[in-house]
């Protein structure tokens, strides 16, 4: 089931986009853009979840400090005030979309504002950069990277195996990192800096899932796994002696050190025709507990087997809850109460059906019960009951019958931690979602344990299209793995994803231009129809009926009424239906592949896109016919859009590095079309509410404009842009859709790879332009002010703190500087979203260019982290220049 987001990932990022360096832009380039003229508040569409958790880190010497890595979609830090999670990496740019996947995390236990990441998507040539090594010494508030010779694969096979990225937890300055594809071990001595690899290091690793696959996907050697430390080997300020390493080779699967990595052998007597997935050391018991399959994972693995390995003595016994015989799984989550020593449980991660299963003992393995057993096949007993009132899409919105149960306790379940310093919290990763329990020991006492989905915040999602209509919901989404979903309201989880039927992956939606209550989507399903309808804005879905040859969703358009579509799906050539897919009918005129759209007026126009050559039909579909048109790109990264209320006004945005590569508009149905020559690139386009006293809708792109990557919007038809988000809001990889909300101004919504529908609204409730804030010729603001001051996360010596600062005057402001004191002697490390200059305790923080107009009534905010000592006070007093502000 989760293959699919594989390939999602691979058809939206291959084609063409990301083939090397982009060339040097010309030097009279003649963009007109302004990088300073907004500030935008970003925040996800609430899905929560969506994607698979192959990897949470507790850190093991501050209570309630963890994380948690995705495959595609970043990491993130664990708030335990609102028991949300922190994304970490919206910083990833475009030209860096592949460290978003995250292999490995490490969170350094002598040092707890040290964490660190390993980071790569792909190791074959779907991704064209190196891995890297992130490290922030403010817990992933800001990062400083230091590339690898060699690749990372966050979404490759074997990801939930590890963790791969280890800190010394005697010497914290020394890490280790396994790397894949025979690269061998690798060590860093100076805090992550800079590594080398481990020479005299034996088993670079030999498994690979499928060595026939020719596209260095599967036949990738999964290479060097996990790490481990035993403390108990070392002291303060000294390197640890016994390091544990497991390699993906099903003969030689764990090696050790007893020397802190001067020479390495294999354990003798270890088990042998399996993948040591997982090597969890409890020093307190002396026991190194190890945890199998028969393969990589995370979709496979059919045979499995536990085993404790006694340190002191080198005795191995197998501990296995389940006879070998009797496993259709393997092993792969494994963990153990730091409180409780004998305390340990391991996950069946690839028990597809009926469920996964979980189990636990509490006398070192010696003997095991099951989170859930049969009574009489094929009834159960569950040891926990699920709680998923805040994500009820979890349900799938399924009534299997029994053994199988809905929701379900998981698949994919590679991740399993129970809380170093509480007992009864644990979390798991799912290929959906992260649950946890906060009463996990009364599994012991024979009561029951709830399960809650623990993930708000942590947003997973591959976006592939997106549709604000213009009344109904304010936003429909197609997306990977899910399906997709109907957002009435943007803060909140919709109930359910798309159902009847459930797309494993949505690759395309349309909504009738001036009856949005009709809407269409397409996508992949195993077997079942590729096509699905709604007659009340996408709240129910009625299945269609595919033309013959259809082997997935492609593209689909919806006449501006309703009245008939046009799909174009795999598998076979363009087809259209009046009605909703009884029957249908193959176009002529246009190849197979094509991209199709709807002229958003003219309910019997059509558009298609293939090979550079744009395509018309004025017959509802039957017949198309080339445009004369040249100059368009000429590989089909391509996607275009036709303007809401003006019949042929058409806009295309796509191409490559290697040809033609920009947006484009035609106004004569794609007769003719001019090329902006302000834009350098472009990826996406879409539409919103127009501008307070603009004639033209306000157009919304994911492009290179003036040579930098952004989300890009111009109220004026394109003559000029403004860059809307900053370095701290990239999200990695943003080409697949865009669109504007057309009741509310300024609001954009950006589809990512793996971070989910980001939302973003403007601080200019105006609508208007404003003056450029570099002028030194601007005002200095005057009027009313208030400041929120809060501390939005405290540690030993440090702190991070939300600075929101309102301008509750009469008239806008285009600059400001805000100054403070400190009451205790706190000092600034680093700032976003601002400047900040301090000298003694008194602080001045002045807007970026991006974030210097604020409209009346509006508000700017920043952040930063310090350091403080005995007390922690929060200043008292604000002054916007000279102007006294108001505190919150």
């Amino acid at each position: 089931m989760r293959r699919t987001r594989i390939l999602t990932a691979v058809l939206a990022l291959a084609a063409g986009l990301l083939a090397g360096t982009p060339p040097a832009l010309a030097a009279d380039s003649t963009a007109k853009v302004s990088l300073a003229a907004d500030t935008y508040t970003w925040k996800n569409a609430r899905i929560d979840g969506g994607g698979f958790v192959p990897g949470i880190v507790f850190n093991r010497s501050e209570k309630n400090l963890a994380y948690a890595r995705t495959d595609i979609g970043g990491a993130y830090r664990w708030q335990q005030s609102s028991k949300t999670w922190t994304p970490l990496l919206d910083s990833v740019g475009w030209d860096d979309w592949g460290h978003t996947g995250v292999v490995s995390l490490a969170s350094d236990a002598v040092d707890p504002n040290r964490v660190y990441a390993a980071v790569g998507t792909y190791t074959n040539s779907w991704d064209p950069k190196n891995g890297a090594v992130m490290r922030s010494s403010n817990r992933g508030a800001s990062w400083q990277k230091t590339d690898l010779p060699f690749k990372l694969g966050g979404n490759m096979p074997g990801r939930g195996m590890g963790e791969r990225l280890a800190v010394d937890p005697n010497k914290n300055s020394v890490l280790y990192l396994g790397a894949p594809s025979g690269k061998g071990l690798w060590r860093s001595t100076d805090s992550g800096v800079s590594w080398s690899q481990v020479a005299n290091f034996p088993n670079v690793g030999n498994y690979q899932q499928d060595p026939s696959d020719t596209s260095g996907y599967a036949s990738d050697n999964q290479g060097i796994v996990w790490v481990t430390f035993d403390e108990s080997t070392g002291t303060s300020g000294n390197a640890t002696r016994a390091i544990y390493v497991g390699v993906a080779d099903l003969q030689n699967s764990v090696y050790r050190s007893t020397d802190a990595g001067a020479t390495w052998t294999r354990l003798a007597g270890q088990p042998t025709g399996y993948l040591a997935h997982k090597g969890v050391l409890d020093a307190a018991g002396g026991y190194l507990y190890l945890s199998y399959s028969d393969k990589g994972g995370p979709y496979d693995g059919g045979k499995g087997q536990v085993w404790r390995y006694a340190t002191a003595t080198g005795t191995w016994t197998n501990i296995s809850p389940v006879a070998e015989a009797d496993t259709y799984y393997g092993f792969s989550g494994l963990t153990v109460d730091r409180q409780k020593p004998g305390t340990v449980m391991a996950t069946a991660y690839s028990s597809w059906w009926p469920d996964t299963q979980i189990f636990r003992s509490t006398d070192s393995g010696a003997t095991w019960t099951r989170a859930w057993d049969y009574t009489s096949y094929p009834n159960r007993a569950n040891r926990y009951t699920m709680d998923v009132s805040s994500s009820p899409w979890l349900t799938w919105g399924a009534n299997p019958s029994p053994p199988e149960q809905t929701p379900k306790l998981g698949w994919m379940t590679e991740s399993l931690e129970i809380d170093p310093f509480d007992s009864n919290r644990m979390m798991y990763g799912t290929g959906a979602t992260l649950y946890g329990t906060e009463n996990l020991t009364d599994w012991d006492s024979g009561g029951q344990f709830t399960i809650k989905p623990m993930v708000q915040g942590l947003e997973e999602t591959a976006v592939n299209d997106l549709a604000s209509p213009p009344s109904g919901a304010p936003l429909l989404s197609a997306l990977g793995d899910v399906g997709g979903f109907r957002h009435t309201d943007l803060t909140k989880v919709p109930s359910m994803m798309f159902t009847s039927p459930n797309f494993t992956t949505t690759t395309s939606l349309d909504f009738a231009e001036t009856n949005a209550n009709t809407v269409v989507r397409v996508g992949n399903l195993d077997s079942g129809p590729h096509i699905a309808f709604s007659t009340d804005n996408g709240a129910n879905w009625f299945a269609g009926t595919d033309p013959s040859g259809v082997s997935g969703g492609g593209t689909v358009a919806a006449a501006s009424d309703g009245s008939r579509f046009v799909w174009s799906p795999d598998g076979t050539g363009v087809q259209y239906t009046t009605g909703f897919g009884s029957s249908w009918s193959a176009s002529s005129g246009i190849p197979a592949g094509a991209i199709v759209e709807s002229d958003r007026v003219d309910a019997k126009t059509f558009y298609g896109f293939k090979s550079g050559k744009f395509y018309v039909s004025t017959d509802g579909g039957a017949t198309f016919t080339a445009s004369a048109a040249t100059g368009l790109p000429s590989g089909d990264s391509v996607r275009f859009k036709a303007l809401p209320g003006a019949k042929g006004d058409v806009w295309l945005a796509g191409g490559a590095t290697d040809g033609a590569y920009g947006l484009w508009h035609s106004t004569d149905g794609g007769a003719s079309w001019t090329k902006l020559s302000n834009v350098d690139q472009a990826d996406a386009i879409g539409f919103g509410k127009a501008a307070t006293g603009a004639s033209y809708q306000t157009l919304y792109t994911s492009a290179k404009i003036g040579g930098v990557r952004g989300i890009f919007r111009s109220t004026d038809k394109g003559t000029t842009w403004t860059r809307i988000n900053d370095d701290a809001h990239q999200w990695g990889w943003t080409g697949a859709a865009i669109t504007g909300d057309p009741r509310v101004y300024g609001r954009v919504y950006v589809s990512t790879n793996g971070r989910g529908v980001i939302y973003g609204d403007t601080s200019d409730t105006s609508g208007g332009g404003g003056t450029d804030p570099t002028d030194p010729t601007d005002p200095t603001p005057t009027g009313a002010c208030a400041v929120t001051y809060k501390i939005t996360n405290q540690w030993s010596g440090g702190f991070q703190a939300d600075v929101q600062l309102s301008n509750t005057g009469s008239s806008a402001w285009t600059g400001w500087s805000l100054g403070w004191a400190f009451p205790n002697a706190q000092t600034i490390s680093q700032t976003w979203n601002a400047e900040s200059a301090q000298s003694g305790s008194t602080v001045t923080a002045k807007n970026v260019g991006w974030n210097a107009n604020v409209a009346a009534g509006s508000s700017v905010s920043f952040g930063f982290t310090g350091s403080w000592s005995g007390t922690n006070g929060k200043p008292t007093a604000f002054k916007l220049g000279d102007q006294a502000c108001t505190v919150a």
